[in-house]
């Protein structure tokens, strides 16, 4: 295996990492699902395609977790950006990490970032929690962790707020951030063309709620008729004909609270709601292909080392009328359109989903959908909540073209894998602190099909779901539930629980877990839910006088 670590008299290689948010495994064309996406298929026809990636089945944690190459506990994002009390819980990136921005700009790059950050407590007033504080040298986008793709609160540049540019009419957030990364690749090209970039893209697409232009929404007119029954069990054939899947991992249940197609109402609105959703990504897609244009334009797309990947499994959250309040005040709603109409809230079938005045969800139907063809969804530690696609793609560096790589491996070894190939060194102190190392295996041995030098188990918590990947061993936890057990050689999809067969490995994997997470600072679940019912939660002042 050749070794990729770049001397620094060589040109150093370009990082675009995007990151999805909410999106099922098999939502990709190039993963089997049924949303157009040419420029993610092309991206991963010239590059290879990861299947047993794992995120941290949430937003904020996800996302620590990527930019730091650390567990999110360690880092200061446990569950979410509020503020849970106890170490590791804070909802702010803490001073014992360093973002991959802070690492490479420390190491001669350029930094940018367009898109969702979502690891802040407070979302109006600047801290050292937020991009620029955290390395990156121009951002574009919001701080809070979801909206109006119309008209986004806590829209940023740099440390500004910018929500009047969403004031024009033609104005869509997916759009912009795309528009936005591509630009900074173009300036960068134009303004310090002999010094490499990193660029991190975090759209909200296809996160809720539901909204999409009408042109996209066109395209999927119909394409989900045959309902949830049907096209998950195409999606499965997809994906073994394309090997992402082994044909002995039998198709999960259909969730147990959802019923068959055939005996579903509504289907008109079911169908519209999951063509929005498609129509989301879609977007999304188009947006990619224009920052893949700009790496074109400028003689760029070679040497630039780009990841895709979502940040948790699908999104089985339904939104009622009640939520109204709570998003409105938390900033990640508006009360009212940009002309004045109320916002509707809710997934109710007299509401169609898409334009600016309706706030709804796919829920839970089409969430096993997207999650096809595995059990559970977000917040979840089993793979529906934790398996994401990941295309990785360098020409300069991948000799292989449309390959799969089967290596199981997690958000930590992104920083790791960038740390090799540009040559960068991690540092033991930041701006007068002692920083925890890296918690990742880099990935470059994979790029040859190699396996990954990791040397200990894939760790997975969040909300008391909890997981350990050792080889072809899973042991997960529904919490408050026990531990299950399975091979996922031959049961990839958690279908046959062997906890009580192997009561030994059980037991070894538990002590294993229980030391991680000792030393990770989480704290057991039961004690986080007893200060919520306490009442003794700190939660930071996000709101404006305005909202």
């Amino acid at each position: 295996m050749s070794d990729r670590r770049i001397d620094q008299t060589q040109r150093r290689p370009n990082v675009v990492l995007i990151l999805n948010d909410d999106m099922g495994y098999s939502d990709l064309g190039c993963y089997g699902g049924e949303v157009h996406t040419p420029n993610l298929d092309r991206l991963a026809a010239r590059g290879i395609r990861f299947t047993q990636f794992y995120n941290t089945a949430r937003c904020s944690p996800s996302r620590a977790s990527l930019l730091t190459g650390l567990h999110p506990h360690q880092a200061g994002i446990g569950i979410l950006t509020e503020d849970t009390g106890p170490e590791g819980y804070a909802g702010n990136l803490n001073d014992r990490c360093m973002t991959i921005a802070e690492v490479l700009g420390a190491g001669g790059y350029a930094t940018y970032m367009s898109g969702k950050w979502h690891m802040a407590h407070d979302f109006a007033n600047p801290t050292s929690a937020w991009p620029v504080q955290r390395g990156f040298q121009k951002f574009y986008g919001t701080i809070a962790g979801a909206g109006s793709y119309y008209d986004p609160n806590t829209l940023t540049r740099g440390n500004e707020n910018i929500e009047h540019e969403a004031r024009d009419k033609d104005f869509f957030y997916t759009d912009a951030i795309s528009d936005n990364a591509a630009g900074f690749i173009r300036n960068h090209a134009a303004e310090t063309p002999d010094k490499p970039f990193f660029l991190y893209t975090a759209y909200t697409a296809s996160h809720w709620p539901l909204h999409a232009l009408p042109e996209d929404i066109e395209k999927y007119q119909g394409r989900f008729a045959d309902g949830w029954d049907t096209l998950r069990d195409q999606r499965r054939q997809r994906m073994i004909d394309m090997g992402i899947l082994d044909e002995r991992w039998p198709l999960s249940e259909r969730d147990p609270n959802v019923p068959p197609w055939d005996a579903a109402d509504h289907k008109e609105w079911q169908q519209r709601r999951m063509e929005v959703y498609a129509a989301q990504i879609d977007r999304m897609d188009q947006g990619i292909g224009r920052i893949i244009d700009a790496l074109e334009a400028t003689a760029q797309l070679d040497n630039t080392l780009v990841f895709f990947l979502a940040d948790n499994g699908a999104c089985a959250e339904g939104i009622s009328a009640k939520w109204h309040e709570g998003l409105v005040g938390g900033l990640i709603a508006r009360k009212t359109t940009r002309d004045g109409k109320p916002v509707r809230f809710g997934n109710d079938p007299r509401i169609m989903p898409g334009p600016e005045d309706t706030y709804a969800s796919c829920g839970i139907e089409w969430a096993n959908v997207s999650d096809t063809p595995f059990r559970k969804y977000k917040h979840w530690a089993h793979e529906g909540g934790v398996a994401t696609p990941l295309i990785v793609h360098w020409p300069a560096g991948i000799a292989a073209a449309g390959e799969l790589r089967h290596h199981p491996s997690h958000l930590p070894d992104v920083m790791a894998t960038v740390l090799e190939v540009t040559g960068v060194d991690y540092p033991k102190e930041f701006c007068g602190s002692e920083i925890l190392p890296p918690e990742g295996a880099s990935l470059v041995p994979a790029f040859d099909d190699q396996p990954i030098a990791r040397g200990k188990p894939i760790f997975l918590e969040h909300e008391g779901n909890a997981a350990v990947r050792d080889g072809k061993w899973k042991l997960v936890r529904d919490w408050p539930g026990a531990w299950e057990l399975y091979d996922l050689e031959a049961d990839r999809t958690e279908m046959n629980d062997l906890a009580a067969s192997h009561p030994d490995r059980v037991r070894e994997m538990t002590a294993a877990y229980d030391a991680w997470a000792k030393r990770c600072g989480i704290v057991p679940r039961e004690k986080i839910v007893e200060i919520f019912k306490s009442g003794k939660v700190a939660h930071p002042a996000t709101q404006r006088k305005d909202s």
